[in-house]
Parts: structure tokens; C-alpha cells; sequence
């Protein structure tokens, strides 16, 4: 008899005694809403962010490549990002993305976005 009681015992500790509160203070918490409806909009903002900053960072380092190479052939950075074209490093100079915008520093060389 005393068998069945520790098993139900021990069940009912296992199943109600190891659930632990989430809502620690620290305990990680999701940028998303959580709903079902909302999920593939959360999904399609999460993903429109990642290709925007993949785009970025694309860009930035075809045009610092560029920038260096135009460095070691003259000895000198570009005076803009447009002598870059007219000296056939670059096709063209690829779009900033979406509410972004291209920032060169001619004399360190560097080509950054920042937010317009």
C-alpha cells in the first residue's frame, strides 16, 4: 500500500514541482508579440532586417575593396566614391539601402552607411 502512494507521490512532484517561473527578472525576453496571428509578420520584419544588413555589408566591403585597390594602384584614396567608376574599379556605385546612406571618409578611406 505504501508502494502506490510514493509512485503517486513522486508523479505529482515531478509533474507540478518542476515547472519554473519564466518571468524572472534577467530572464531573456522575445522582441515579437508571441501570437500565432502575428508570426508571419514578425517573421517578414525579421527577415526584411537581415537582408538589409546583409545588402550593407555587401556594399560597404565591394566599396572598401574597391577603395584599397584604387590605394595601392595610385598610392592615394579616391577624392569621392564616383572616381571609383570613372577609373573603372567599379561598374557603378551600388545603392544605399532603404533609409540608409553612404558615407566616405577620404582620408582614412573607409565607406560607411548611416541612417539619413
Amino acid at each position: 500500500m505504501k508502494t502506490p502512494f510514493c509512485f503517486c507521490l513522486a508523479s505529482s512532484l515531478l509533474l507540478f514541482g518542476c515547472g519554473g517561473s519564466s518571468d524572472k527578472p534577467g530572464a531573456a525576453t522575445n522582441a515579437s508579440s508571441g501570437s500565432p496571428l502575428t508570426a508571419p509578420v514578425d517573421y517578414l520584419k525579421a527577415a526584411g532586417k537581415a537582408e538589409n544588413t546583409a545588402i550593407k555589408t555587401i556594399d560597404t566591403t565591394s566599396l572598401n575593396q574597391a577603395v584599397q585597390l584604387f590605394n595601392v594602384d595610385h598610392g592615394r584614396n579616391p577624392k569621392d566614391l564616383n572616381e571609383l567608376v570613372e577609373t573603372k574599379y567599379m561598374a557603378q556605385i551600388p545603392p544605399a539601402p532603404f533609409g540608409m546612406k553612404l558615407v566616405y571618409d577620404a582620408n582614412s578611406g573607409k565607406v560607411t552607411t548611416e541612417k539619413q
